[in-house]
């Protein structure tokens, strides 16, 4: 009877089996994310324009960029636009979210129903609202008419009054699904009993929303949330082909901002230098986010 030979794997031998496995994914990411980003931040320090030489100029980039005005004003149109739109996300997600998790009939049919306006592509969300704007056939300026609320179509996009409230209406109805599906993930991990020993001690639904639903749904919220504004203050292809940026830079938010500077004016250095103040921004958020994961997983 032949002997049998027991080979024992050491930690580092599972290192490396384990780094053998993740190399197909770490050299694309590598190539196409990490090595980009690092010459998107190096050139954030040059004076590089389209078709010039790049030349190293320090921090020139972020001294113009504190005086410029139409950075500052870019990014508060941003902070504003990401508040009010995460905001409004997380309020109806939670609302919807409430609403699919009591068990009605064909709760699976609406649930896939609320993830078609998340499916859609950012530009094909952008045309179909910019359809519905149209002031000479669009939607909603007929429905206002025919309902008396106005007496002449307005530019939606291209008023300064409306603009603005125009592209969040379009923000949040592709994003409130997204919020929703999380946060009826979140509903669903509560154990019933919670809900049950509230009910015998007579509290109301409002009670239980408060101190039973919102505390377990922390988690999931700070999450929800710090993702939610990374992706909203990183928006672009929405409100480019809503308003491009218009009227008068209301709606331009500071990743139209770096696009303008890049491929309009032709200053790449100084559009990096955007960006890169923009990956501190999200950075921060991502920071947040990772550590209520961790705390999370800690317990």
């Amino acid at each position: 009877m032949a002997n049998s030979v027991t080979l024992t794997r050491t930690p580092r031998n599972r290192n490396l089996d384990q780094l053998q496995l993740l190399l197909p994914i770490m050299v694309p990411v590598l190539l196409l994310s990490f090595i980009p980003l690092i010459r998107g931040i190096y050139i954030g320090f040059t004076d590089y324009e389209l078709g010039g030489q790049i030349n190293f100029s320090g921090l020139d980039n972020y001294r113009i960029m504190m005086q410029d005005r139409f950075f500052w004003r870019s990014m508060g149109v941003g902070f504003l636009w990401t508040a009010i739109v995460t905001a409004l996300q997380i309020g109806l997600g939670m609302i919807l979210a409430l609403l699919l998790n009591q068990g009605l009939r064909w709760t699976s049919l609406y649930s896939v129903l609320m993830l078609v306006p998340w499916a859609m592509p950012p530009i094909v969300r952008g045309l179909m609202w910019r359809q519905i704007y149209s002031p000479d056939t669009g939607a909603l300026n007929l429905i206002l008419t025919q309902m008396g609320i106005i007496d002449n179509p307005i530019n939606w996009l291209a008023s300064f009054e409306w603009a603005l409230p125009a592209i969040i209406v379009a923000g949040v109805w592709g994003e409130v699904p997204k919020a929703a599906l999380f946060f009826l993930a979140g509903l669903k991990t509560i154990p019933g009993s919670l809900y049950e020993a509230a009910e015998l001690d007579g509290a109301s639904a409002f009670r239980k929303f408060r101190h039973i639903t919102l505390p377990m749904m922390k988690p999931i919220m700070a999450a929800v949330v710090s993702l939610s504004f990374m992706w909203n203050f990183n928006a672009f292809g929405l409100i480019w082909i809503l308003t491009q940026g218009g009227p008068g830079g209301l709606t331009r938010l500071p990743m139209l901002a770096a696009y303008e500077e890049a491929f309009r004016y032709g200053y790449v250095g100084y559009a990096a230098a955007i960006g890169n103040v923009m990956v501190i921004i999200i950075s921060v958020f991502l920071f947040f986010y990772l550590k209520v994961q961790l705390k999370e997983r800690t317990g």
